[in-house]
């Protein structure tokens, strides 16, 4: 399946990819965190690739494993129409940089993750609560918060 940001990143980062995937004629791309803003930079500023949209920033939550959480950048270019599906592997505790510098619009898409996962974002300008109050006790979104959330701490909430 053709990409043109996929070729871009073999070209000029070929050991910051570590997996690539095809599913549903989109193109994901694993890239080890430590290169990511320059990845990130890169594909936002490169004529050819141009990704100028960061329409979508996601977490998954693998309990179990060691690099806990998964965060999925959702990346488009008005211009050209391509997509590309950035990811990052990191573990429970471990900070990711920001990217709101490259796209402005990176900076709700990080609270919301830090709100729901308690994943922080090294640099970010403003990481606190999006959609919780500011007493809210843990991150709904982890595996283990209880389904009901804890009583004790919330019943003004039920």
């Amino acid at each position: 399946m053709p990409s043109v940001p996929l070729e871009l990143l073999k070209e000029k980062f070929p050991d910051a990819i570590e997996e690539v995937a095809y599913f549903s004629g989109e193109v994901t791309a694993r890239i080890r965190k430590d290169r990511l803003i320059e990845v990130c930079r890169f594909l936002k500023d490169e004529r050819r690739s141009q990704l100028d949209l960061l329409s979508d920033l996601s977490a998954l939550d693998f309990p179990k494993e060691a690099l806990r959480f998964e965060i999925n950048y959702h990346l488009y270019s008005v211009a050209h129409r391509h997509r590309i599906r950035i990811k990052i592997r990191i573990a429970d505790g471990e900070s990711v940089p920001t990217v709101s510098e490259v796209w402005a619009t990176a900076n709700w898409h990080e609270r919301e993750a830090f709100d729901l996962f308690g994943i922080a974002f090294s640099g970010h300008p403003d990481l606190t609560r999006i959609l919780l109050p500011d007493d809210w006790k843990g991150h709904p979104l982890r595996k283990e918060y209880p389904l009901e959330g804890f009583p004790e701490q919330h019943p003004r909430y039920r």
